[in-house]
This record gives structure tokens, C-alpha cells and sequence, in this order.
């Protein structure tokens, strides 16, 4: 006696759709850059010692890279060693920003929010991945529900097996 079972896939079937955050993480070197090893004796900007330093940057070390400057001294840098040291290596990084790893993911993530077309959510049940490889900054999340609020119809965020319901228009 035979039967025959019909495997349905109740996730697919529910009209569900799975947004993925960490495919807009862009991908690409990250470096920084401590200011500190541009001072003399790590503690001072001397004007002419930090331009032969920069001088001495070879840009293409830093080719499609993303940047963050910072400064692990406990020193003064004035405004103007930033704008010399961006200028040196704008057109070869893909992005330059002052402050620290986190600050650099923050500010990647933000823009590649306010960039995307999610045009193709509109009216649609949106389930956000709970995990990821990639690690992905906390205000991407937010971020992310702000854009989809006034879109989508409803939004979860979790795995479809087992997710927590945000809202529903």
C-alpha cells in the first residue's frame, strides 16, 4: 500500500520575503591609518616632518580600500594634517572617514541604505535574517526599518522557522 505525500513549502507558499542585510555589506579592503606613527616621537605634529611622511605614502598600497583615520595618541593633530593626509589618498581609496572600524562599517552601511532600491518590498510580507556571516553594524537595523516602514506591509526579523513579528501596516 502506497501513498503518496505531498511536500508543500509553507515559507514559500506564504508569500514571504527574505531580505538579507549582509549582501549590502560592501565588499573591500579595510585599513586604518593611526596618526600617531606621523608624529614625531608619537606625541607631535611637526609641520615638515608629517608632510615628508605623507609625501612618502605610496597611494596605490591603499587601491580601491576602505579608510579610517585615527589617532591612538594623546596629542593635538590639527584639522589641517586630515585634509593632507585625505589628499594624498582620495583617488585611490574607495572611501575615507576619521574614527575607528566601527565608525568606518557605520557610515558604509548607511550609505549603501540610502542608496538601495527597495521599490521591488512595496506591499510585501518582509522577513529580515537574523544571521549572518557578516558582521553588520546595529544601526544598519534600524536604519533598515526606517526604510522599510512606510513600504512594506509587514516586517519580521528572524528565520522563517522562528521570527519575531516588528509591525504591520
Amino acid at each position: 500500500m502506497s501513498q503518496d505525500f505531498e511536500i508543500k513549502n509553507k515559507v514559500a507558499e506564504s508569500g514571504l520575503v527574505n531580505f538579507d542585510l549582509s549582501k549590502l555589506v560592501p565588499k573591500g579592503k579595510r585599513t586604518g591609518i593611526d596618526l600617531k606613527d606621523f608624529l614625531y616621537e608619537g606625541l607631535i605634529l611637526k609641520e615638515k616632518d608629517f608632510r615628508e611622511k605623507v609625501a612618502a605614502i605610496n597611494p596605490e598600497e591603499y587601491r580601491d580600500s576602505y579608510l579610517y583615520i585615527y589617532n591612538s595618541a594623546d596629542a593635538i593633530v590639527p584639522l589641517w594634517a586630515y585634509f593632507l593626509l585625505t589628499a594624498k589618498l582620495t583617488d585611490s581609496a574607495k572611501k575615507i572617514v576619521f574614527g575607528n572600524r566601527e565608525d568606518l562599517e557605520v557610515l558604509l552601511m548607511h550609505n549603501a541604505l540610502q542608496t538601495y532600491d527597495f521599490t521591488d518590498l512595496m506591499g510585501k510580507r518582509v522577513l529580515v535574517k537574523g544571521c549572518s556571516d557578516e558582521s553588520i553594524p546595529e544601526n544598519a537595523y534600524i536604519e533598515l526599518v526606517e526604510q522599510l516602514k512606510p513600504i512594506v506591509k509587514s516586517l519580521m526579523f528572524g528565520e522563517a522557522c522562528s521570527n519575531v513579528p516588528i509591525f504591520k501596516n
